[in-house]
């Protein structure tokens, strides 16, 4: 998998435009979620995951969060209780958001945490990603995103 992977990967920096020289995309900036629940979302955010919050707006309502590698928007729906949940199979849309996390040991910890927080969904428990060495852990957090936690082992 991986090999195919790198493969697409490959292909798709070697077909890219001439004008792709003009400018370079770098990593992710920040990333938005909708929300159904802004303080249960807010507060996985900032108690489970230890993210800072740096402010809010309560005119859109929405918060802000971000920890030293990311910043994440959250903003609540405009009517919660019509909200549409997202179905990652039949939606256009962010599938996932996936975090890094520092060791296997580490992720095994976060999972500890996390069967414990009421409104987190554990989607599947740390598992090997394609066999392994990587393993990784989906969830769903308060309001229905879809949240990977992984840890790549250096190579």
């Amino acid at each position: 998998m991986r090999q195919l992977i790198a493969a697409i990967l490959l292909s798709c920096f070697s077909l890219a435009p001439a004008y792709a020289a003009e400018f370079t995309v770098g990593g992710i900036n920040h990333f938005g979620l909708a929300v159904t629940d802004i303080e249960a979302s807010k507060k996985f955010f900032v108690d489970t995951l230890g993210f800072e919050l740096l402010g809010e707006d309560s005119e859109y309502p929405s918060a802000f969060v971000a920890n030293e590698e990311i910043l994440v928007t959250l903003w609540r729906v405009t009517d919660p209780n019509t909200a549409v949940a997202f179905d990652r199979k039949n939606n256009v849309g962010l599938h996932h958001v996936a975090f890094n996390i520092d060791s296997f040991e580490a992720l095994d910890a976060l999972h500890g945490v996390l069967v414990k927080v009421p409104g987190v969904v554990i989607e599947f428990s740390p598992e090997p990603l394609s066999g392994g060495p990587t393993k990784h852990m989906m969830i769903r957090e308060p309001s229905g995103n879809r949240l990977e936690f992984i840890h790549q082992p250096p190579r």
